[in-house]
Parts: C-alpha cells; sequence; structure tokens
C-alpha cells in the first residue's frame, strides 16, 4: 500500500528509495519489533513484581541471606527446629507457675485432624491459670507427639509450666512458629 502525499520539490529526485520529503518506504514488520519490545518489557515488570510480592510475604529469601520467612500462627508442625534437643519435661524443675508468664503469648495448635483438639487444649491450659493468645490448626495433620516449642531461652521455665499444665513430655527450642513466644502443638497422643 502506498500513501499519497502533496506532490512537493522532492519528488524529482530520482536517487535512492527516499521519496519526498525524506520519506522512505515503509519496512514490513515494523509493528512486530514494537510488539516484542513490549510484551518483554511487560514480562520483566511481572517477574519483578512478583519477587517484591514474595520477599514483602516472607515466601522466598536469596540464599545466604540472614532473614528467614516467617511462617504464620498455622505454620508447618514439621517444621525443622533448631539445633536444641528436646528435652522431656519432667527432667526440668524450672517449669514456671501461671503467675510467671507475663507478657509471653502462648498458641494452641492442633497438628491433628481431630476437630475441636486446640480448643481442648487452649481450656485446658485456661483452666490452669494460663493466657492463651490464640488457637488454630498446624501447617500439617500428622503430628503424632505433642511438643511445646518456645523461641528464647528466658521462655523456656513458661514453655515447661505450659508442658506440665497439659502433660505433655517434650518442649524444644524453635524457631519455627515466630508469631508466639510458646507455641503447643498438639498430636495424636494429646488426651485433653
Amino acid at each position: 500500500m502506498t500513501e499519497r502525499f502533496p506532490r512537493d520539490r522532492f519528488d524529482d529526485v530520482t536517487d535512492g528509495p527516499r521519496v519526498g520529503a525524506h520519506r522512505g518506504a515503509r519496512r514490513r514488520g515494523r509493528g512486530w519489533i514494537a510488539f516484542a519490545w513490549g510484551a518483554l518489557a511487560t514480562g520483566v515488570l511481572v517477574l519483578v513484581g512478583v519477587l517484591v510480592l514474595a520477599l514483602l510475604n516472607g515466601s522466598y529469601s536469596f540464599p545466604g541471606s540472614t532473614s528467614s520467612p516467617r511462617p504464620s500462627a498455622s505454620s508447618s508442625a514439621s517444621a525443622a527446629p533448631s539445633e536444641t534437643p528436646s528435652t522431656p519435661a519432667s527432667e526440668e524443675p524450672s517449669a514456671a507457675e501461671p503467675s510467671a508468664q507475663g507478657t509471653t503469648s502462648v498458641v494452641v495448635l492442633n497438628g491433628t485432624t481431630t476437630t475441636g483438639l486446640a480448643a481442648r487444649g487452649s481450656r485446658a491450659l485456661t483452666a490452669a491459670g494460663w493466657k492463651v493468645t490464640s488457637t488454630g490448626d498446624a501447617g500439617t495433620t500428622g503430628a503424632t507427639t505433642s511438643v511445646v516449642y518456645y523461641q528464647q531461652p528466658e521462655q523456656q521455665a513458661v514453655a515447661q509450666g505450659v508442658a506440665k499444665a497439659l502433660g505433655i513430655a517434650t518442649v524444644e527450642q524453635s524457631s519455627a512458629f515466630p508469631n508466639a513466644d510458646v507455641s503447643v502443638v498438639l498430636g495424636a497422643d494429646y488426651g485433653g
């Protein structure tokens, strides 16, 4: 398709493919080049947006970085605990009383398919004088053994007291549940 332009003094020039006021013939496929650049720019922007959202949500971290993903209160009960070995509650004489809880937050999670297990555990703790921050389901439902996890070493006595009140033998230090200072994951062995 040739376009018609008003006749001017440059129309009589015959050397080269130029016609008129430096108007060249339109090359085929020019529209595809612009489309390809637009698609590439869109893809890059989408990729950057997904990575930014993943970093903000904590679901991705770069290898070697010091920040770790922050799972929610319904985190996986099978999350890898820290290097600290588990300690049976009966061996620790330093189990705190409910009055020593202070601002330490306690969360009770159901690690089984048994409906209402976390609520039963929460009621038992409340009846024993402990303040339970929240209850919920753990990320997995295959926990066979109940475990009380604590974040910091100074929270161990409170974790021991909570374990004693629930009749749980295993207390471990772990950063797998960062939304609470002490997290109770009830397994199939919990009788309530």
